[in-house]
């Protein structure tokens, strides 16, 4: 079994239109936010095996976060696709995860990480910022992963 998280990262900061997308940054309710959510995932006793981010300042400050939340003392692995990706690129991505990672959290922006949720398993509704979504699969091997063999677990939300 594979265990896939797919999370969007913290409210960003929308206040400076003169800022690149790629340098925008996650506001203090996001950062709170990130907290809670991490704290919400700690109770649940879930800590990924791998932990892969968009290197976007939000989703890395986000991931960082997540981390030291979680106590995740690997290194996280900064993956460029995950910035602007089309879902069949991020699906890509996980494919190419080692087999012996049962536990993947990926860490990246919409509108390809609700795409992802949709396509895999059937998701209902949008991933918002800060929002996790867990999807299991029926398989061994992350090239094997697809919407046959996986299950919506949950949707885990902060208040």
């Amino acid at each position: 079994m594979k265990t896939l998280f797919i999370m969007r990262h913290g409210q960003k900061d929308t206040s400076n239109l003169n800022v690149d997308d790629y340098d925008i940054e996650v506001t203090q309710k996001g950062l709170e936010d990130v907290k809670k959510i991490s704290k919400i995932l700690k109770e649940k006793n879930i800590l990924p095996d791998l932990l892969v981010a968009s290197p976007a300042k939000r989703t890395k400050t986000t991931a960082e976060l997540v981390a030291k939340e979680l106590g995740y003392s690997k290194n996280i692995m900064y993956n460029e696709v995950l910035f602007q990706a089309f879902v069949n690129e991020v699906i890509e991505s996980i494919t190419y995860t080692f087999d012996n990672v049962d536990t993947l959290m990926i860490i990246g922006h919409n509108p390809s990480l609700t795409a992802l949720g949709v396509t895999l398993a059937g998701l209902k509704e949008k991933i918002l910022m800060g929002e996790v979504v867990k999807i299991e699969f029926d398989c061994n091997s992350w090239t094997s992963i697809d919407k046959s063999n996986a299950r919506l677990i949950e949707h885990i939300k902060v208040d």
